[in-house]
């Protein structure tokens, strides 16, 4: 065996991990096997988020530095023991990619902690996952599970102002009678808010009320809401992005690790927190780092566990 490769046993699956040493975030010294360690740690927390949904990995080979890439289908050199899901590919994407383009993706089900740890010794950094889960014998994208908006800061603005933002939104939304509102960090810049949605729900519903729901707190904030994603819109102010909303789209998954200079996480936050971060406009206050996340986690559990057990 090579001695840049390590065996172990994670819950009878055997795998070998490469390369642990290999520096991924030059800036912190932050390595591939601390990454490992800590997506096998939050996994209890992490693995609902995950789980019978099809993710798209974001790799890093070399480095949040050197380049990276969009990993849909699951790798042909997969272990046989990684549970996969053909989905219908979007029609728009399978017009970009011509007529030879696969009409389905066999993406990875990430569903277990062997899994988890596989993907991220791939230099997976980054786990994207959409708003719906896999039905068994199914290729079409099921009902969304719930609602997303992207709170996104503009040139001039930070997560400051995404977190004034929110808290309107989050009050429409309770007027309307949907919740809870959960919100999480997005991991770079923004906050992003969760809202479980009835079963029943379809695509176009949905779309529809996020949009209007983005709309209106526009209307009433004109002066830091904007709601059409064109860049020359968005300076001084905070995009409610919407459209998240669709099958094909996908945001980052809790807990996910970003790739930015430093692991900042995908982590979610109190509202008291949120209304903190707001008061005292110090927008570190609401930056996590791996080690952070876990000791969030141990103390006080998944603050998003009521995005899964709505379902």
């Amino acid at each position: 065996m090579s001695p840049e490769r390590t065996e172990v046993d994670i819950e009878g699956r055997r795998l070998s991990l490469s390369n642990l040493d290999k520096v991924l975030f030059p800036k912190t010294g932050f390595t591939k096997g601390a990454l490992i360690d800590y997506y096998a740690r939050i996994a209890p927390a992490m693995l609902p988020h995950l789980r019978d949904r099809a993710v798209t990995f974001r790799r890093f080979p070399n480095g949040v530095e050197s380049g990276s890439f969009f990993e849909k289908n699951a790798p042909s050199h997969a272990p046989e023991w990684v549970r996969t899901t053909r989905v219908l590919r979007a029609e728009g994407e399978r017009s970009r990619r011509g007529k030879e383009a696969s009409a389905e993706i066999e993406y990875a089900l990430v569903c277990d902690v062997p899994t988890l740890v596989w993907a991220a010794n791939l230099a997976t950094i980054e786990f994207h996952v959409p708003l719906w889960r896999v039905r068994d014998g199914e290729v079409e994208p099921a009902n969304p599970d719930h609602l997303v908006f992207d709170l996104d800061p503009g040139p001039g603005t930070s997560i400051v102002e995404c977190c004034r933002v929110a808290g309107w939104l989050a009050a429409l939304l309770e007027r309307e009678g949907l919740g809870p509102v959960l919100p999480k960090t997005s991991g770079s810049k923004g906050l992003q808010l969760y809202v479980p949605l009835p079963a029943a729900t379809g695509w176009d519903a949905a779309r529809e009320r996020a949009l209007s729901l983005g709309q209106a707190v526009e209307r009433d904030h004109p002066e830091l809401v904007v709601t059409n994603m064109r860049k020359e819109l968005r300076q001084g102010k905070v995009l409610i992005d919407w459209s998240q909303n669709h099958p094909a789209k996908t945001t980052v998954a809790v807990y996910s690790v970003r790739a930015r200079p430093e692991p900042t996480v995908s982590t979610p936050v109190t509202w008291a927190e949120v209304a903190d971060c707001e008061q005292n406009g110090y927008p570190e206050s609401l930056r996590f780092l791996p080690e952070q996340v876990l000791s969030r986690v141990e103390r006080d559990g998944d603050l998003m566990a009521e995005l899964v057990t709505s379902h």
